[in-house]
């Protein structure tokens, strides 16, 4: 062959192996466009790099630095294994809120748990009236997933909803904190069997056993979730309050032999592990619990659990007239134990009883005023700072316990603690606006009285639960028991022998059976309008709890009142044995 035909050859072979190199090339990157989701291309094009042969075999890639490795934990003795699968160590610098005294707004989502709609038409009042953040307590609303699933509710928000939430308080200006309960009032937790075994006494599920080895790694998991799907919160609550039965248990008594008795050292401990995780892997945020059971410590002790640096305390008092000097001591004990800051709690609904239906607004303006007298002097304490205050709105006072005061209920409240605790005693102008922002032409804050038919997001359940409150025991009873007449003729052994004197019933008709009717109309709108914020469980329980307890005596009367008339004084039945 000529010189030239073989040069020409060799171009044309170095050609073919370019084509093919290229077509190779765009092939695999349109398989990794096609296949892959946009966060996994970087980590598959590495990978397909790695093992592609035609260019030969690449070096190992660098391991990536961000990811943090966690040795295993010990055998997990549970029925249903909670695996760690820990989050990768979160980025990101915490914000700077030194100059900001935060107003948050307790959402307790254990119970009556409002759909999103209305918390649509909630959060731009809460910001209007002063809020800057909300504290919400998600217990079992939240959507767990995996091994975490049991613990959701069958009404439990989905993640698309939270995200929504989360959204909807941006845009009102709203800094959204999680509260997680990770000691005491884990009863969602440990109600299930599959985590029965980590309770601290085997017949109670309030607090959770500290030294079992399958306790941190639930924890974790529980406060992963959560947290991991509020990527942009600068604050995380632990709750830690009310251990109760703490110590009890075996294990615990075993450990307080082997350690002097030292029941606050075996709190603490449980706690700067739970603080450190989050220190660890969510650096960004914030950390603080309720003061509760620190109150019980020394300074020694708590100073020596070294956790001061990570975590701020929350001074929860709810009473109207609480001592503002045994409060101040409290301040000061933090301050020497080496809080850089503090926060404090107030109420403004679910503290005056666990049965509450209605909502003492005096009692809960009373608080705030007093805790505004210690949020001005608090230039006493120059070297702990004042963060802000949780507005707590507790819907139930444990997992297990009934309905308090509905959230609707409580709004009026709410605003009228709001304006306090910003501005102090309310004058006479601010209760006219108040008025006029909840549309109301009167208030009477001590006897907790509102004129007008209200202008707020769930001013219809106000109303109607108002007249429950206000008449519906009352009314029953005076049927029932204060008329001389029905019982004279239509007493329990009337009703019970099926007979009754017609001349004398007419009488007394208009007043059992309208009052009635009047009373299933009215309850019948207020469940509608209780459909249309809450889900079907919330609204059967509060039904059963607050309005058939009464309605049904007078129901049930109606329903004998009709049938004995109906028998025209027929001679008395004889009872059935």
């Amino acid at each position: 062959m000529a010189p030239r035909n073989r040069v020409l050859l060799f171009r044309v072979g170095i050609l073919l192996l370019v084509a093919l190199a290229v077509i190779k090339y765009i092939s695999k990157s349109r398989h990794i466009r096609l296949t892959a989701t946009p966060e996994l291309i970087e980590e598959r094009s590495v990978q397909e790099a790695k093992d592609d042969f035609f260019w030969g075999k690449e070096g190992e890639p660098q391991e990536n630095s961000d990811k943090r490795e966690f040795p295993p934990e010990p055998p997990n003795e549970m029925n249903a294994p909670v695996a760690e699968n820990l989050p990768e160590k979160k980025k990101g610098v915490a914000k700077d809120f030194s100059g900001i005294q935060m107003r948050l707004v307790h959402l307790d989502l254990k119970g009556a748990a409002p759909k999103l709609p209305y918390l649509e038409q909630l959060f731009p009042l809460l910001s209007k009236m002063g809020a800057n953040g909300l504290l919400i307590e998600y217990e079992d609303m939240f959507p767990f997933s995996g091994e975490l699933e049991i613990l959701r509710s069958p009404y439990a928000y989905s993640k698309e909803d939270i995200e929504k939430m989360l959204h909807l308080a941006n845009i009102n200006k709203l800094e959204v904190v999680p509260l997680i309960q990770t000691f005491g009032h884990m009863e969602y937790v440990l109600k299930h069997e599959n985590f029965r075994s980590l309770r601290e006494v085997e017949q109670y599920p309030n607090s959770i056993n500290p030294h079992r080895a399958e306790t941190m790694p639930l924890v974790k998991k529980i406060l992963a979730q959560v947290l991991d799907l509020h990527p942009m919160a600068s604050f995380v609550h632990i709750g830690s309050d009310e251990v109760f039965h703490l110590g009890e248990g075996q294990d615990s008594k075993t450990w307080l032999n082997n350690n002097s008795g030292d029941l606050g050292k075996m709190f603490l401990g449980h706690v700067k592990e739970v603080v450190n995780f989050l220190h660890n892997q969510y650096p960004d945020k914030y950390v603080f619990m309720w003061d509760d059971m620190l109150r019980k410590l020394s300074v020694e002790s708590i100073k020596d659990a070294k956790i001061s640096e990570y975590v701020s305390p929350v001074l929860w008092i709810y009473a109207q007239d609480f001592n503002i000097q045994q409060t101040e001591k409290f301040i000061e004990k933090y301050q020497e134990c080496g809080f850089p800051s503090i926060w404090f709690a107030s109420a403004f609904k679910g503290a005056s009883g666990p049965d509450q239906m209605w909502t003492p607004i005096g009692m809960h303006m009373n608080n705030h005023l007093r805790w505004k007298q210690v949020i001005d002097s608090m230039n006493k304490f120059p070297k702990i700072r004042y963060s802000g205050i949780v507005m707590t709105g507790w819907q139930r006072y444990d997992h297990y316990s009934v309905l308090c005061e509905l959230l609707p209920v409580a709004l009026p409240s709410l605003v009228v603690c709001l304006r306090a605790i910003q501005h102090g005693p309310l004058t006479q102008e601010s209760k006219t606006e108040i008025n006029q922002i909840l549309g109301f032409s009167k208030m009477d804050l001590e006897k907790s009285v509102c004129d007008g038919n209200g202008a707020f997001p769930g001013a219809e359940i106000y109303r109607m639960v108002g007249a429950i409150n206000s008449d519906l025991k009352k009314k029953v009873q005076e049927i029932m028991e204060g008329d001389s007449e029905i019982r004279g003729w239509f007493s329990a052994y009337h009703r019970k022998h099926r007979f009754g004197n017609p001349h004398k019933m007419e009488i007394f008709r208009d007043k059992v059976l309208k009052t009635h009717e009047e009373w299933e109309a009215l309850t019948d709108g207020l469940r509608v309008q209780l459909e249309t914020i809450y889900f079907p469980d919330t609204v059967e329980e509060w039904m059963e709890e607050n309005v058939n307890l009464h309605l049904d005596s007078l129901r049930k009367m109606a329903k004998d009142f009709k049938e004995i008339l109906e028998l025209k004084a027929q001679p008395k039945a004889a009872h059935k044995k």
